[in-house]
C-alpha cells in the first residue's frame, strides 16, 4: 500500500547483526552456490566491521561485545570503519571490505530486514589495478616440458598444467573435474564455475593426449581406469587433488627450470588469455572461455596486450 510506513516492512523484531551475518553466509552458500573460500571471506570481513560497530567508532580499546541490531548500522558508522581501514590498509583491500558490506546490507534490504542500505552513498575507493602476472609463450613451454618425469605423479603433473594452460581454466575448475567431464571426441571439458555455472570449454589435443598418458599410466599402476566417474586428477593417496596442492607442484616446477616471473595458477590463466587476445582472439570470446560473467573482468588482459602492441609499435615504425 502506498501508505506503508517502515515499521510495517521491517520485522517487529530487531534483527541482530551477528545473527543475520550468519544468516547471510548461509544464503551464500544455499542460493548462490559460492565456495567455501569466498564465504569464508566475506565471513571474516564481516566480523571484523561487527567487531569495530559494537566497539563504536573511534574506539581504541579492545571492542565490547555488545548486542548489535541491524538498525544501529547507518552511514556514519561505516565511514568510521572505512577511515578506520586506512589506518593499515590498502585501497584494494578497503574496496574488497566495502564491497562485502555493500552485498550483505544489500540482502537484508532485499529481504525486508533492513529499510535502507547505509553503504549506498559511499564511494568506493579508487585503486590503481595491478597488472596481472603472466608468461611469455616461451616460458610457460619451458614450465610444461619441465614435467619429463615418467612415474604416475610425473605424468599427472605433465597432465594437470597443459590442461590449466590448454583451456584457461581457474584451479578450483582443474581439481573439480571428473572423469566424465572429458569429452574426447570433441576435444572439450564441461566445467563447473563459480555459482556453480557449468560451461563447456575447448581444451586442445595436447592436453587431452597428456590426460590419457596420465589415466593410461595410473589404471597400469593401480587399477584405476576411466570406465567409471571420479576424480581426474588423484593425490598420491587416491583422493582428489586439492588446489593448494596444485600451487605447490607448480613452485617446483619453476624452481627447476628457473623462471624470473613466480606464476602462480591463477597466473597461468592469466597467460592463456593474454596469449589468445595476443593471437587475436576477440575479447567476447575470451570472455566466454574464462567463464567471466561482466566483460569488464576480462578487459583487464586488453592493458597487456596493449602494452606489447605499443612496444611493438615503438620498434618497428618508421615515424614512431
Amino acid at each position: 500500500m502506498a501508505g506503508t510506513r517502515p515499521a510495517d516492512r521491517i520485522p517487529m523484531t530487531r534483527p541482530m547483526l551477528t545473527a543475520q551475518i550468519d544468516l547471510f553466509l548461509q544464503a551464500l552458500a544455499s542460493e548462490k552456490g559460492y565456495s567455501t573460500h569466498t564465504i569464508r571471506a566475506y565471513g571474516h570481513d564481516l566480523a571484523e566491521f561487527a567487531g569495530y560497530a559494537a566497539g563504536g567508532a573511534g574506539s581504541s580499546e579492545k571492542r565490547a561485545t555488545r548486542p548489535l541490531a541491524v538498525a544501529d548500522i547507518d552511514s556514519l558508522t561505516i565511514r568510521g570503519y572505512l577511515g578506520h581501514l586506512h589506518r593499515k590498509n590498502e585501497k584494494i583491500t578497503i574496496a574488497r571490505k566495502l564491497s562485502a558490506l555493500r552485498s550483505f546490507f544489500r540482502h537484508l534490504v532485499k529481504h525486508r530486514l533492513a529499510d535502507e542500505d547505509p553503504t549506498a552513498a559511499i564511494l568506493t575507493p579508487k585503486h590503481s589495478r595491478r597488472m596481472p602476472a603472466y608468461l611469455s609463450v616461451d616460458d610457460m613451454f619451458r614450465l610444461l616440458d619441465q614435467a619429463t618425469d615418467d612415474t604416475v605423479l610425473g605424468l599427472r603433473n605433465r597432465a594437470l598444467f597443459e590442461t590449466l594452460y590448454g583451456a584457461g581454466i581457474r584451479v578450483s575448475e582443474l581439481t573439480g573435474l571428473n572423469v566424465f567431464d572429458v569429452d574426447f571426441s570433441s576435444g572439450c571439458l564441461r566445467v563447473s564455475g563459480k555459482g556453480n555455472r557449468e560451461r563447456i570449454v575447448p581444451v586442445g589435443a595436447g592436453a587431452l593426449d597428456r590426460i590419457q598418458v596420465y589415466r593410461d599410466g595410473l589404471f597400469a599402476r593401480t587399477g584405476i581406469g576411466m570406465a567409471t566417474d571420479g576424480p581426474l586428477f588423484l593425490n598420491k593417496n587416491k583422493g582428489r587433488l586439492s588446489a593448494r596442492s596444485v600451487g605447490r607442484i607448480l613452485e617446483s616446477l619453476i624452481r627447476k627450470c628457473s623462471l624470473s616471473v613466480p606464476v602462480s595458477p591463477h597466473g597461468i590463466r592469466h597467460s592463456f588469455a593474454t596469449h589468445m587476445l595476443d593471437a587475436g582472439a576477440d575479447l567476447r570470446t575470451v570472455q566466454k572461455l574464462l567463464g567471466h560473467k561482466s566483460l569488464s573482468t576480462t578487459q583487464k588482459y586488453t592493458h597487456v596486450s596493449i602494452d606489447r602492441l605499443m612496444a611493438a609499435y615503438d620498434r618497428a615504425h618508421p615515424r614512431r
